[in-house]
C-alpha cells in the first residue's frame, strides 16, 4: 500500500513562487499549482517579474516574509535570480522550468513537466542539494561564463525561432556563428598559474550541462564540487561540431576529445586576444576580460532523491 501525504506531512508549509511571463513559452502555471497542491495543506502565493532584477528582490523578500521555500518559474536567468536572492538564508530554491533550456533543471534531474516539478515539494521523495556559484563580483551564475563561439551562438539565437523550436534555435545560430569564427589566445589565470591557449571559445563553467539528454561537457564538471572548470575548444567546425555531438551521445562527454582542453580551478581569469563576445548564463556582458571565484555550497535547491539501484 502506498503512503498518502497528509496535510501535517507535508515537507513545507508556505511556498512562494516566482514567475517570469517572458521565459521562454507561454505555459500557463496557476492550474498546475492548484491541481497538485490543492488537497496537501501547503499555502502557495505568486509574485510576477516585469525587470530584471525582480526576482532576485521578490526572492530576499519571501525570505523575510516567512516562506520556507521559494520556486523559480522561467529559464535558467531566472533560476539564477531567485538563487542570488537566496544567498545568505537557509531556505531552499525549488525550481519549476518554464524556460527554453532549463539547464540547471537538466543537470539536477528535476522533471521539466510542471506537475511533476511541482509535486517534487509535496511527494516526500526529495532531497536538499548545496549547489556552487560563481562569482566574478559585478556577476553571478550558476551555469556558465562563455567566451567566444558559446557566447555569439546564445546571444545570436533568434527569439522567434527559440519560441517555435526550442533548443534547435541553439544549433541554427550555431551553424551561422560558424561562418564569422576568428580564433583568439586566451590569456587564463588559474589559481595564479598563467597560461596562452589558442581557440574559437572558452567556458567558465560551473555545471557542464547542455540540456540536451542530459549530456555533459565533462562528466567530472558537478555544481556541487567547490570547483570551477575552464574549458577551451581549440576549433570549431561543422565537422568537428558532428563529431563533438557524436562522441558525447557516445560516451556522454566531450573534453575527452583533442580539440578540447579542461582544467580545474578556484579561480580563473581570461582575456581574449583579439577580444571575443562574454555572456553570463546565456545574458551578454559588455566586459572585454572576466575572472570569476567559486563560492561553494552557495544555495540549497530542492531535487529528486535519487533511485536507489
Amino acid at each position: 500500500m502506498t503512503e498518502q501525504n497528509t496535510p501535517n506531512s507535508v515537507p513545507f508549509k508556505k511556498l512562494c513562487v516566482i514567475i517570469n511571463p517572458a521565459a521562454g513559452v507561454d505555459r500557463p502555471i496557476l492550474g498546475n499549482l492548484n491541481t497538485v497542491l490543492k488537497d496537501t495543506g501547503m499555502k502557495w502565493d505568486i509574485e510576477v517579474t516585469h525587470q530584471a532584477g525582480d526576482a532576485q528582490r521578490l526572492a530576499k523578500e519571501a525570505v523575510a516574509k516567512g516562506y520556507d521555500v521559494v520556486a523559480a518559474h522561467g529559464g535558467d536567468g531566472t533560476v539564477m535570480e531567485v538563487a542570488y536572492g537566496l544567498l545568505g538564508s537557509n531556505v531552499p530554491l525549488a525550481i519549476f522550468p518554464g524556460g527554453t533550456a532549463n539547464v540547471m533543471a537538466s543537470e539536477l534531474g528535476i522533471a521539466t513537466d510542471l506537475n511533476a516539478a511541482i509535486g517534487l515539494l509535496v511527494s516526500g521523495n526529495h532531497d536538499i542539494r548545496k549547489i556552487d556559484i560563481g562569482d566574478t563580483g559585478e556577476h553571478k551564475f550558476i551555469l556558465r561564463i562563455g567566451i567566444g563561439f558559446e557566447a555569439d551562438m546564445t546571444k545570436n539565437a533568434d527569439q522567434e525561432v527559440k519560441n517555435r523550436f526550442g533548443m534547435l534555435a541553439y544549433a541554427f545560430s550555431a551553424i551561422n556563428e560558424m561562418r564569422n569564427l576568428t580564433p583568439s589566445t586566451y590569456k587564463i589565470t588559474l589559481d595564479g598559474e598563467q597560461m596562452d591557449v589558442e581557440g574559437v571559445s572558452c567556458m567558465i563553467a560551473n555545471s557542464g550541462n547542455v540540456a540536451i539528454g542530459g549530456l555533459q561537457l565533462s562528466q567530472k564538471i558537478d555544481v556541487s564540487d567547490g570547483l570551477l572548470d575552464v574549458v577551451v575548444f581549440n576549433s570549431v567546425d561543422l565537422g568537428s561540431l558532428i563529431s563533438m555531438t557524436a562522441t558525447m551521445m557516445a560516451q556522454g562527454e566531450a573534453t575527452n576529445l583533442p580539440q578540447v582542453q579542461h582544467w580545474q580551478c578556484r579561480e580563473a581569469s581570461v582575456e581574449a586576444h583579439p577580444p571575443q563576445s562574454i555572456s553570463i548564463d546565456g545574458e551578454a556582458i559588455e566586459e572585454k576580460s572576466i575572472t570569476a571565484r567559486i563560492v561553494p555550497q552557495a544555495v540549497s535547491v530542492v531535487v529528486p532523491r535519487p533511485t536507489a539501484t
